[in-house]
């Protein structure tokens, strides 16, 4: 357990948070969610001692371990993969050190010998002795191939460094767990494993994440910090948005009764509970069913970004084809024959284990980068917008956000360009802010802005919720959803895509797999997975 007393913390002028008051217990998982600059990872930092409050206090019970999810990729590259997952346990990790320091002794001397029954002792207490084994198995469930366990951690790359830091701060059943974005640079797949495991850990787990789909799984509790101020709220992410935008319609609604407010939120309440229900049961879903009440639903202060997309055109019948298009890179074949055709309104996701593929296939069916082999063919009443993944080169040059929307719209006084940047929450001076200094988020949210003012009848996204906050992300998602033109996307966000998706295309270096199913659907099908073996053969 960790309490939290009278914490605030303070730099300079400026009081991020105060008077906080908290208590995460075992058996519950905390999501941390407010807008960027909030204090999400400075809490954390605060709960692990990385950083000393102004006032106030931080307590664990005694004895209790903490882990925490490392950030510097560099800390362990003089350790094997293996080794730094087990030094994530320091003391078991010390005892060990301890014991082969003495074993390996010239002048091995009785009192070392009374020294290293006791070690051992400890050591099988901690279950050392299925330390390696333990390591291991968290490292495939995350991803990690056997052949790798061995090799320094800096032979690895910057993506496997992630998963082994993760398993690092997974081993050993810490008492309380802190994880900073966890799903960071896992695939879709590997996210599913650490739900799984989360959902069912059965000490206390406070977690960061824009992952609404992953705060949903694992989260029995969700900790708002927003405006100077930290909240607890019993339930999931979902809970707390749609509650909390439930609230800020009754606040607005002057004329309806207190009884009448009431009802409807205690109807909200049943209506969620059953629908949680009916869905997998999970350790983390039943604890939170457990603790609904009409006290956690208070209007939230958060402000959502406005997206509206509206097509300037009508689409015709024919949108688009490709016919055996294929594509290598650095000797790896991303795709290979793929053929597809696309019909009018649909909304297709891409995959594959490669995330260079979809990147390439985007690019090459938007003029930016040439297939090896194969054509492509767009309707001719179609007017794509395209959001890439790397949208740097769109924020170089040393000029206003204003000047920069100004480039892309076909109407450049102020007054119009501030309705579209102010919909993106730039308001008042910001629209002054240089290009070149913005955010990746802002830049994101500036690339929306640019898309709103084609008009475009097809959208095509490369993992488009980069960056972005929570906030951000629900309000793309809403506007997808509601969309009725055609959009051709990736994401590694699996609330976004299950959505927004109607039909699923997967790019393997054997071929395609196209299916017109939801992405639930596609991913717990046997035939599927069984399928997506092969093609990656």
């Amino acid at each position: 357990m960790i309490s939290v007393s009278n914490l605030s913390i303070q730099f300079g002028k400026r009081t991020l948070f105060q008077d906080v008051n908290l208590k995460f217990t075992p058996g519950n998982c905390y999501g941390i969610i407010g807008a960027n600059g909030a204090g999400k990872s400075t809490f954390l930092k605060l709960l692990s001692g990385d950083l000393d409050s102004t006032s106030g206090r931080v307590a664990m019970e005694p004895g209790e371990r903490l882990a925490v999810l490392k950030q510097d990729h560099y800390e362990f590259d003089d350790f094997t993969v293996l080794d730094s997952v087990v030094a994530g346990h320091s003391e078991l990790w010390s005892i060990m050190q301890e014991k082969n320091d003495l074993y390996a002794k010239p002048d091995f001397s009785e009192a070392d010998g009374i020294k290293a029954s006791e070690l051992e002792e400890e050591f099988a207490e901690m279950g050392g002795w299925n330390a390696e084994s333990d390591a291991a198995e968290l490292l495939s469930g995350l991803g990690i191939k056997e052949a790798l366990h061995y090799k320094m951690m800096s032979e690895l790359s910057g993506k496997e460094k992630v998963r082994v830091l993760l398993a690092q701060a997974l081993f050993g059943n810490p008492d309380n767990l802190l994880l900073d974005e966890p799903t960071n640079d896992l695939d879709l797949e590997t996210v599913m494993w650490l739900e799984n495991y989360l959902a069912n850990f059965n000490n206390t787990v406070i977690v960061v994440s824009h992952d609404r789909h992953f705060l949903d799984s694992v989260c029995t509790d969700i900790v708002d910090i927003d405006f100077g101020k930290v909240k607890m709220f019993s339930g999931n992410y979902t809970f707390w948005y749609e509650s909390s935008q439930l609230a800020a319609r009754q606040q607005a609604n002057q004329n309806k009764k207190a009884e009448e407010k009431k009802k409807e939120l205690q109807e909200f309440i049943s209506r969620f509970s059953a629908n949680v229900a009916k869905s997998k049961q999970t350790t983390s879903r039943k604890k939170m069913l457990e603790k609904l009440n009409i006290e956690d639903i208070q209007p939230s202060t958060r402000r959502y970004p406005g997206i509206i997309f509206q097509q300037e055109r009508e689409a015709g019948d024919k949108i688009f084809s490709c016919t055996g298009l294929s594509k290598q890179i650095d000797g790896d074949v991303l795709f290979k024959n793929v053929e597809f055709t696309i019909e009018k309104g649909e909304k297709v996701i891409f995959l594959s284990r490669d995330p260079r593929a979809m990147t390439s296939l985007f690019n090459i069916i938007n003029n930016q980068e040439k297939a090896d082999s194969g054509s492509f063919e767009w309707g001719v009443t179609i007017t794509p917008a395209y959001l890439p993944v790397d949208h740097n080169s769109f924020f170089q040059e040393d000029i206003t956000l204003k000047d920069w929307l100004a480039q892309y719209s076909p109407d450049t006084s102020e007054i119009f360009l501030r309705g579209y940047l102010g919909k993106m929450l730039f308001s008042g001076e910001d629209i002054f802010k240089k290009a070149n200094v913005l955010s990746g988020g802002e830049k994101v949210r500036c690339m929306i802005s640019k898309m709103m003012l084609n008009n475009a009848n097809l959208l095509v996204l490369d993992t488009p919720t980069n960056h972005l906050d929570l906030e951000s992300i629900q309000s793309f998602n809403n506007a997808l959803i509601n969309f009725g033109g055609t959009i051709l996307m990736s994401s590694h966000d699996h609330e976004f895509i299950q959505t927004i998706s109607t039909r699923v295309i997967e790019l393997t270096p054997n071929g395609t797999i196209d299916k017109l199913m939801d992405y639930d659907e596609y991913i717990s099908s046997d035939k599927i997975k069984a399928l997506r073996e092969e093609m990656y053969q």
